[in-house]
């Protein structure tokens, strides 16, 4: 069985291995690199004093031993005697009292440990020392030792895993209840709806991570909305057709005509059409690879098209070759220039391509009537038509726009709108273009 741990439960773990590691480091460079040398230094002095003061002792005549005793509790806090005054026990000794051991070792030349001996409220350490074929018992108070590393490291432990739990709980929070909201919004969008939007603040990662989502909200509620004006669009301009076709075929039964079958087949070819712009539309956002493309042959090619359908077409291009996928770039210029022939009628229309600051600018000029200021962004929804008789006569099928706006979104290149002075339109194709290209032929 796997125990999965909660993001605050990983962080405490994690912080309270790190404040162990760092304690751990701390006390060993406190202990070795500070408390060590100190203590030898200390007790090295304590230690001469001690067998000093048991020599000397040794050689006072017994009338002023009693007052050297006094002197030696008074100045130093050591207490001197035959024998150790209560039960000797043995007890774990840090490292100023084995520094001592050592020194007293060094000193009187026999191993010597230090005992520990009750003495009311507080224990006494006593050392015996050899002096003049006897033994002399130093004795002094616990508490004189001062520090304790044990006690101190423990503390700060206990400290330091107190505050990595503090530190997990508040980072868990500031970190958990943005992915709460990260998970409750990739919920609603699961299920098709549009969530609110979240809140870019907080950390960098967590903020970048926020309106990385935010566009991602954006996008498909763009994309459901497409799909959605994409069905009811077809629904809608495929019953006209349809409808024709029914009595077209009545007709037929009741006076066969060659003129009723050349509207079934009129009316055949508009579906179709119509489903192919749809299909193409759905497959809008297929990779295509970028390849080297001739502009002026790609744009010369279009303008004979056009020539050959009876439109008057000019085209304006330094000789370029630019990468770009050649499929989608034919594609969206065909539909402007083909937008341009519907509403331009008569009158000439150019193709024209200049170099910008780190773009190839592609426009389709006509001088047809415009577009209305509040329809020139509109217009690239699918089905949205200017002419609301909805006739593919006067207004396509609806998609040519669409069509060209989602190549230009996958492909990373921009398309817009803009009414001439004078009258007409001017469609722009922005490609983007890599430091050295577009490059003459």
């Amino acid at each position: 069985m796997s125990w999965n741990l909660t993001l605050r439960q990983q962080n405490a773990l994690r912080l309270a291995l790190v404040f162990v590691l760092f304690e751990v480091l701390t006390t060993l460079a406190v202990v070795f690199l500070l408390m060590q040398p100190l203590a030898r230094r200390a007790t090295s002095d304590l230690a001469g004093l001690m067998v000093l003061a048991a020599q000397t002792w040794a050689e006072l005549p017994p009338e002023t031993r009693p007052a050297f005793e006094r002197e030696l509790m008074a100045s130093h806090g050591l207490t001197l005697a035959a024998a150790p005054p209560g039960a000797v026990s043995t007890a774990w000794h840090g490292i100023y009292v084995r520094e001592l051991e050592a020194q007293l070792t060094q000193r009187t030349g026999a191993p010597l440990d230090l005992a520990s001996v009750a003495a009311g409220t507080e224990p006494w350490l006593w050392a015996g020392v050899p002096t003049a074929g006897r033994t002399l018992w130093l004795g002094f108070p616990r508490s004189r030792v001062g520090p304790q590393p044990l006690a101190a490291a423990l503390l700060t432990l206990s400290a330091a895993l107190l505050l990595a739990g503090l530190a997990a709980w508040w980072l868990g929070h500031s970190t958990v209840a943005p992915l709460k909201r990260f998970a409750a919004a990739a919920a609603v969008l699961g299920r098709g709806a549009t969530p609110e939007l979240l809140p870019e603040t907080g950390p960098r990662e967590l903020a970048c991570l926020a309106h990385r989502f935010n566009q991602l909200a954006r996008q498909v509620h763009d994309l459901l909305e497409a799909r959605t004006t994409l069905l009811a669009g077809l629904s809608h301009d495929l019953r006209t057709p349809l409808a024709r076709m029914r009595l077209a075929l009545e007709m037929l039964q009741r006076r066969p005509d060659p003129t009723w079958i050349e509207r079934l087949d009129t009316d055949v070819e508009e579906m179709n059409r119509l489903v192919g712009d749809v299909l193409e539309l759905a497959r809008g956002l297929d990779g295509e690879a970028a390849v080297p493309v001739d502009l002026t042959a790609m744009l010369e090619a279009l303008a004979g098209r056009a020539w050959e359908a009876g439109a008057e077409v000019t085209v304006q291009c330094p000789d370029l070759c630019l990468s770009a996928p050649p499929a989608a770039l034919r594609r969206v210029l065909g539909n402007l220039l083909t937008n341009a022939q519907r509403y331009a009628g008569a009158a000439p229309i150019e193709l024209r391509a200049q170099l910008g600051d780190g773009a190839c600018l592609i426009g389709i000029i006509d001088q047809g009537p415009g577009i209305p200021e509040n329809q020139l962004e509109a217009v690239f929804r699918p089905f949205h038509r200017v002419d609301a008789s909805r006739s593919p006569v006067t207004g396509g099928t609806g998609l040519g726009l669409a069509i060209v706006r989602q190549l230009a979104q996958a492909n990373g290149w921009q398309v817009w709108l803009e009414n001439r002075r004078g009258g007409g339109l001017a469609a722009w194709v922005s490609v983007p273009t890599p430091i050295g290209e577009p490059t003459p032929r």
